[in-house]
């Protein structure tokens, strides 16, 4: 119920009941008296009310507020209105934080809201089972200083929270996280811990299985290769038709041999994820090395290449990854470019980092094929790739010992234009052959 209450209404009752004792005490010749005796009973049935009503606020457990007329009994409909409200907002408010702690308490992952600083604020269940943090026993401590590996304190350094950061669980070695940071609000860190132990294991399951796939058919295929340039040696016991034959089993044995390489290659840089970036790689020798070992597949397509390569810029690295990646570039330009094309390497600097990349004026490559291009055995063409030798694995070699050094592989790539496959070095793994 609305009431309207103003300074001019209070006025006015005051004035009224000046009026009337002032009237009575005229009546019976004590005007000032009777005045006055009124003017302290208004004042004292004020200042009863104000009692019932500090009472009320402070001492009271009741709801309901005290009983009243006239202007008090306005006001402690209106407080009690107010009161009203804002329990049934709390009410609402309660069911909504408890919604929100039921959600997240469902979740399959550790979920935990940090302030900016990295101190936690709240966290359910999943994240004590998982990672040992407890709430509310942990609220105010700094996530770093509970989870404690290094991975973890890079990750927190770097500040690049859009790919998870893979550690051991506190409470079990046994146990793989992923770790995900996010924003969360405008003022908070959502932290989200997820098990990933049986994943991690199909993985490493799946690297031993073609790691001991692949040396196990080294072997028999040197075998075959073997018997096959005896036999080729021995020309004249033998048919054009069974020469053929014996040919395009050597070259069918050539290839599977590449391809066992490139698996074995690849699962080497797949498990050596931390790589000891204290050797120096003279880049300009090896990469001299890998042009002069590249003029024999340019044979039969005469391509044009050119070279821009610094004397003066080294790498702290593995001189093996960083030169199975850059041959890889180096071959897939030569493999995929039309004959009589244009290849192009360099090895630069691009302001503080260091740029190796090679660019060629191919066929170019689809907007849509360009995100995939790093995945095993995907392969943009696959009849192509089957001419070329291709095995859909070069890329995602040279992506491992991107990531190892922490670099960046870009692709560009123009439809009908040509492609250019760059990889930048940061600062902390450049060295310098300068005397």
């Amino acid at each position: 119920m609305q009431f309207d209450f103003s300074a001019r209404q209070l006025i006015t009752r005051l004035i009224f009941w000046l009026s009337v004792s002032s009237f009575v005490g005229y009546l019976i010749g004590h005007v000032w008296a009777a005045m006055t005796l009124v003017s302290v009973s208004l004042l004292i049935w004020h200042y009863l009310h104000l009692n019932k009503l500090v009472t009320w606020l402070w001492n009271s457990k009741s709801l309901s507020p005290p009983m009243a007329e006239g202007g008090w009994g306005r006001i402690y409909d209106g407080l009690y209105h107010l009161i009203r409200k804002h329990r049934n907002k709390q009410k609402a408010l309660n069911e909504r934080i408890r919604r929100f702690r039921d959600g997240a308490e469902a979740l399959p992952d550790a979920a935990l809201v940090l302030s900016n600083d990295l101190t936690i604020l709240w966290g359910n269940k999943k994240a004590q089972n998982l990672i040992g943090i407890q709430w509310p026993g942990d609220v105010g401590q700094r996530i770093d200083n509970l989870i404690r590996f290094p991975e973890f304190a890079k990750y927190l350094e770097a500040g690049n929270f859009e790919s998870p950061c893979n550690v051991p669980s506190p409470l079990d070695a046994e146990k793989q996280l992923e770790l995900r940071m996010m924003a969360y609000g405008s003022d908070q860190v959502l932290f989200l811990a997820r098990d990933i132990s049986k994943v991690h294991r199909l993985e490493e399951m799946r690297r031993d299985f073609v790691a001991n796939v692949s040396h196990e058919l080294k072997t028999p295929l040197t075998v075959v290769r073997g018997y096959v340039e005896m036999i080729q040696l021995a020309e004249n016991d033998f048919s054009p038709q069974w020469l053929k034959a014996f040919s395009t089993i050597e070259g069918q044995v050539s290839r599977m041999d590449r391809l066992v390489e490139q698996l074995l290659v690849l699962s080497k840089v797949e498990v050596n994820s931390d790589v000891e970036n204290s050797d120096i790689v003279n880049m300009p020798e090896m990469l001299g090395q890998l042009i002069e070992d590249s003029q024999w597949l340019n044979v039969d397509k005469k391509h044009e290449i050119t070279f821009d390569i610094a004397p003066d810029i080294a790498m702290l690295g593995s001189d093996t990854e960083l030169k199975s990646a850059c041959s890889n570039l180096l071959s897939n330009a030569i493999g995929y470019t039309p004959e009589n094309g244009k290849i192009h390497v360099s090895w630069q600097y691009d302001g503080e980092r260091a740029k190796f990349s090679v660019t060629d004026n191919g066929p170019g490559i689809k907007a849509v094929d360009v995100a995939r291009l790093t995945e095993r055995f995907y392969r943009v063409d696959k009849s192509r790739s089957r001419d070329t030798g291709g095995s859909g694995l070069g890329l995602a070699i040279v992506k491992h010992v991107v990531s190892h050094h922490h670099g960046e592989l870009v692709i560009k790539s123009d439809w009908g234009k040509g492609s250019e496959f760059s990889i930048y070095f940061p600062n902390e793994v450049i060295s310098s052959l300068k005397n």
